[in-house]
C-alpha cells in the first residue's frame, strides 16, 4: 500500500470511528430501568454516571445508556423489562425499586441485573445468598425498610401526644408495603399507639390522603420506604407543612424541603454503587461473583424550623441524636 493511501484510510476511521467498527467491537449498552420520571430523579442519574466514571466508562463516550420509565405506573415495568430484552442490552440497571427489580427478574436469566432495593432479594428468592449471588444479579440494598419501626420510635418521641400515627405505603409493591405494615403495627403495640395504614399508588392519590389524614385527626405521619415516595420527597414534605401533620421518611430530601425529620441511608449512594457495579460488570465481572453491597449508613436529621412552626420542642436527647439539624 502507498502511503498515500494509507493516510487516507486514517483520516477515514478517525472521521467515522462507530460506523467503522466491527458488530463484535460495539459499544456496550445499558438498559436503565426506573418506575419514575426522568425529570423527577436528576441528582440520582448523576450519582449513577459518576459510579460509572469510577470504573472508566462514561455515557456518550464507550458506553451507552437505554432509558425506560415506567412515569409512576408499576405496572408497565414488565414491558419496559422485556423491551430491554429485545433489545439485547449488555446488562439492566434497576436502582430504583424492588418492582422494576422483579420486573427485569422475570424478562431474563442471562442479561446481568444490577439492583438496587430496600429488601432481602434472598429472602424473594432472586439469589442463592448475599456473598455469592450465583445468577445474573446482584446490587446493593440499603436497611430502608428495616428502619421502618425506627422511624415510627422517633417520630413518636417527638411527638408523644400523637395517639392515631398514619402509615403511608404504596400497595402497588407488596414486597415492601407489605412487611412495613407488619413491622409498624408490632412496633405500634410497643408503643401504646394506633397506625393507621394509607395506601396511595400515583402521586394523583397524595392529595386524598392528607384529607384523609385531617379526618382521622392523626397526630404524625410516617411514610414508607417506596419509590413513588422517593421522587415524591418534596411534595410530601410541602403537602405535610400545608396540612401541619408532622412527618418523618428515610431520605433528607424530604426535610431539606421542609419535611420534620428524616432518618435513614443515602439513595444516591445507592444509585452510586449500582453505577459503579455495572462498569464492573461491563469490564468483565460476573454478577455471580459479586457480593451484594450492604448500604448500612443512616443519618437522622431534624429540620428546627418545621418543628417551631409545629409548636414542638425536640428533646434535648433527641437533638444530641441527630446528625444533623436544619434551622
Amino acid at each position: 500500500m502507498r502511503r498515500r493511501e494509507f493516510v487516507a484510510l486514517v483520516v477515514v476511521g478517525l472521521a467515522c470511528p462507530l460506523a467503522a467498527y466491527p458488530q463484535s467491537a460495539r459499544i456496550p449498552v445499558i438498559g436503565f430501568l426506573d418506575p419514575r420520571s426522568q425529570n423527577g430523579i436528576p441528582k440520582l442519574l448523576r450519582a449513577f454516571r459518576e459510579g460509572l466514571k469510577e470504573t472508566g466508562q462514561a455515557e456518550g463516550e464507550n458506553v451507552t445508556v437505554e432509558y425506560r420509565w415506567a412515569e409512576d405506573q408499576i405496572d408497565q415495568l414488565p414491558a419496559l423489562a422485556a423491551d430491554l430484552v429485545r433489545r439485547q442490552v449488555t446488562v439492566i440497571a434497576a436502582p430504583g425499586s424492588i418492582a422494576a427489580v422483579l420486573a427485569a427478574h422475570a424478562a431474563t436469566t442471562t442479561i446481568p441485573i444490577v439492583f438496587g432495593t430496600a429488601t432481602d432479594p434472598v429472602q424473594l428468592g432472586l439469589l442463592t445468598s448475599l456473598s455469592r449471588p450465583g445468577g445474573n444479579m446482584t446490587g446493593v440494598i440499603t436497611l430502608a425498610l428495616e428502619a421502618g419501626p425506627k422511624r415510627l420510635e422517633l417520630l413518636h418521641e417527638l411527638v408523644p401526644t400523637a395517639r392515631t400515627i398514619a402509615l403511608l405505603v404504596n400497595p402497588a409493591s407488596p414486597a415492601l408495603s407489605e412487611p412495613a405494615t407488619k413491622d409498624a403495627q408490632a412496633a405500634a403495640r410497643t408503643l401504646g399507639v394506633n397506625v393507621h395504614v394509607l395506601h396511595a399508588k400515583t402521586a394523583l392519590d397524595f392529595d386524598r390522603v392528607f384529607a384523609t389524614l385531617v379526618q382521622l385527626r392523626a397526630g404524625a405521619l410516617v411514610i414508607g420506604a417506596d419509590a413513588l415516595f422517593t421522587g415524591r420527597a418534596e411534595e410530601l414534605a410541602t403537602l405535610a407543612l400545608r396540612h401541619r401533620v408532622p412527618a418523618i421518611y428515610q431520605y433528607p430530601e424530604f426535610t431539606a424541603a421542609g419535611g420534620l425529620m428524616s432518618y435513614g441511608g443515602s439513595i444516591g449512594e445507592t444509585y452510586h454503587q449500582v453505577g459503579v457495579y455495572v462498569g464492573r460488570i461491563l469490564k468483565g465481572e460476573k454478577p455471580a461473583d459479586l457480593p451484594v453491597a450492604q448500604l448500612t449508613k443512616v443519618e437522622l436529621v431534624i429540620n428546627l424550623k418545621t418543628a417551631k412552626a409545629f409548636g414542638l420542642t425536640v428533646p434535648p436527647a433527641l437533638l444530641a441524636r441527630a446528625d444533623e439539624l436544619i434551622d
